[in-house]
């Protein structure tokens, strides 16, 4: 173990009562493992709450200036639980690059529209019982477009005694045939291996839409709404049902974060991970104080402003790979010297 320390909120003074204790750290791998092919980037929880990376990853992503692992690095000696000697080399200043633009201030902004598009998960959920084929198909009666569920309720049919065959020039428009009137045997409007499509046959007894984009776009719904609910934190889903902003607070305020780190890293050439100077700003967006509009006309100032400050900055336009390298090779050799 070279590096263990506590981070996320309680790293940046963010942390509330029902914060859980995030761990992140670095191993180096044992000799024999890094040069076979056994080799290890990253061990992680089920959960993600500890996660530990192999050297080498490290210090791959630190030199992509990931957020998370700069700050890391740079990760306050209160939080450090241990600290190898030999990883004290690598100081978050020789990553630090014009490309933290892109990766803090960039990533911030993608997370601006994902808190707002959780909205659409919380506020609009989807039902449990999954939906089939059958409720996005219609049939054409007269003037109006009929449920195929209640056409063959009120006809007395079952979906496995109809057929379909194509109208020509008609894009997802079926001409359905009922069992009666035919002795080819039936194979159904559609079955549990139809692959999202309808099966086809003759001859007609009534005219069918089928939604198929429609369903096609249910399913991928469903799929992540259900998904989400399996993995969403209820402790954020219930404050954000209660400051009923609609949106994760707790999102937003990490989002204001990285933008103020962004901008420190333009000007400062430094990664402050405890929050010190914005703690109260920033948790009173994670109280939900203030509306997503209001937040986003923020958002966008400092975005624009944090542009400019890169392109005025003196930070190199990516780190010294070759410095770097060879930093690198030099650390491992010392660990390796150290374990023989």
């Amino acid at each position: 173990m070279l590096l263990q320390v506590i981070s996320g909120s309680r790293a940046y003074g963010l942390n509330t009562p029902q914060s859980d204790t995030d761990i992140k750290g670095v191993f180096a791998l044992p000799k024999r493992e890094f040069y076979g092919l056994d080799y290890t980037e990253q061990v992680n929880s089920q959960t993600n709450d500890i996660v530990y990376y192999e050297l080498g990853r490290f210090v791959a992503l630190l030199m992509n200036n990931n957020p998370n692992l700069l700050e890391l690095l740079a990760t306050p000696e209160q939080f450090v639980l241990h600290k190898s000697p030999v990883i004290s080399r690598l100081k978050p200043e020789i990553f630090l690059s014009k490309l933290c633009c892109k990766t803090f201030a960039g990533y911030a902004q993608s997370q601006i529209h994902k808190a707002k598009g959780l909205n659409k998960k919380i506020f609009n959920p989807v039902e449990e019982e999954r939906k089939t084929i059958l409720d996005f198909c219609y049939i054409i009666e007269g003037y109006d477009a009929l449920p195929l569920n209640k056409w063959l309720k009120n006809n007395g049919f079952q979906q496995e005694e109809c057929g379909l065959i194509n109208v020509p020039h008609s894009r997802d428009m079926y001409a359905v045939f009922h069992q009666s009137q035919t002795e080819i045997p039936m194979h159904g409007i559609c079955g549990e291996n139809s692959g999202g499509d309808v099966r086809l046959t003759s001859p007609p007894l009534a005219l069918m839409s089928y939604n198929k984009d429609g369903y096609s776009s249910y399913c991928k719904d469903y799929a992540e709404y259900w998904d989400w609910v399996g993995k969403r934190n209820n402790a954020r889903y219930e404050n954000t049902l209660q400051h009923g902003k609609n949106y994760d607070a707790k999102n937003m305020m990490h989002t204001f974060r990285l933008l103020a780190m962004a901008e420190e890293i333009a000007t400062e050439q430094r990664i402050n991970v405890f929050r010190e100077h914005d703690r109260e700003f920033l948790l009173k967006i994670r109280r939900g104080e203030f509306l997503y509009d209001e937040l986003l006309d923020m958002a966008n100032e400092k975005l624009t402003q944090i542009e400019l400050l890169f392109e005025k900055s003196s930070l190199p336009e990516t780190p010294d790979v070759a410095a770097i390298n060879t930093l690198l090779v030099e650390i491992r050799e010392n660990i390796y010297k150290q374990i023989l």
